[in-house]
């Protein structure tokens, strides 16, 4: 449960996304996907990844940047980044197009040592709870967010790089 205040603001919700905004990020993703690989192999190192499992770090203050910034549509990304950014493409009505994001060279470490796509970690791992958020053409973004994206008309969907993601695109509660 969820408890504060708007201070007098309307919601941003999944469903303000429109053609044309930027879709930014706040916070890490990957490493807590990293994390639960390591452990599931039965390792506990890189420690870094572990501890991004066992105790994520969200960003908090995010979101209430994100809302004075004028954000069209917001969602913790806790499924997955394509999963959860699936929600917001089909509440809004949207295509959400995401760039092959950079991965942090100790992702990239795990993911050669346990013979795993370290981009997987990053596009469909859960649980770090980061913050993805759209925001209108020019909108200066709010300090912590990084434009990862763009929404674009057309029926609801999430692509990368224009393409769709060849693989499951994070956590399907009850599938």
């Amino acid at each position: 449960t969820g408890l504060g205040s708007l201070e007098g603001r309307a919601p941003v919700t999944r469903s303000g996304a429109r053609p044309g905004d930027v879709v930014a990020l706040a916070g890490r993703v990957g490493w807590a996907a990293a994390g639960l690989a390591v452990l599931q192999r039965g390792f506990r190192s890189p420690g870094v990844v572990v501890a991004a499992h066992r105790v994520p770090q969200p960003p908090y203050a995010a979101g209430p940047a994100a809302a004075a910034a004028g954000a069209t549509a917001r969602i913790d990304v806790s499924d997955g980044l394509l999963a959860d950014l699936g929600h917001v493409a089909a509440a809004s009505g949207v295509v959400i197009d995401v760039r092959r994001p950079a991965v942090p060279q100790k992702l990239v470490e795990v993911g050669a040592a346990l013979g795993s796509d370290p981009v997987s970690f990053l596009l469909t791992g859960g649980e770090d709870h980061a913050l993805a958020a759209t925001f209108p053409p020019g909108a200066e973004l709010p300090a912590g967010f990084t434009p990862i994206g763009e929404v674009r008309a057309g029926d609801a969907a999430v692509l990368v790089e224009g393409k769709p993601y060849d693989g499951e695109a994070g956590w399907a509660h009850f599938a």
